[in-house]
């Protein structure tokens, strides 16, 4: 009988170490760790009495102490982890290069959004309303997110 108690006491260390690092929050192996680790201790004191019951506590605390330190560790789990690096970035925000009052030429038809070029550069565009059609002037009246706002030249 003391190898199934041995069993469910590793069983249970086992889905404690699953709820730690792999479904931290779900609870349904934490929930199995302590019926496994619950079993166990009443399998022991109804073979070997209270001395039983307190040795599978003992040990339980004990491996739980350890599965916890271990799960936690940084380096433990390293070689799980993405080690890349993220060389991308986010495009420039246009208010950064473009002012207010700027021009430019919109390169294809905005309508309402679309693209213009101010000083040689291309930038997502947005209408103030309507339409502009395809190489009319364009003038930057203000800005949205990475989007310029622009009205037609007349």
């Amino acid at each position: 009988m003391w190898w199934l108690i041995a069993l469910l006491i590793v069983v249970g260390a086992l889905m404690l170490v699953v709820e730690l690092v792999l479904m931290p929050g779900i609870t349904v192996a934490a929930i199995g760790a302590l019926a496994s680790w619950g079993g166990a201790g009443w399998l022991a004191w109804e073979n070997f009495g209270v001395r039983g019951l307190l040795t599978v506590v003992a040990i339980v605390i004990a491996l739980t102490v350890a599965a916890t330190w271990f799960s936690l560790r940084a380096r433990t789990w390293q070689r799980f982890a993405l080690g890349d690096r993220i060389e991308g970035r986010s495009q420039e925000a246009p208010a950064r290069r473009v002012k207010v009052g700027d021009r430019g030429v919109a390169l294809g038809r905005l309508a309402p959004m679309g693209k213009v070029t101010i000083d040689g550069r291309d930038y997502e565009a947005k209408t103030t309303g309507g339409f502009v059609d395809q190489h009319t002037g364009v003038e930057v009246v203000g800005f949205e997110n990475f989007n310029v706002i622009v009205k037609p030249l007349k």
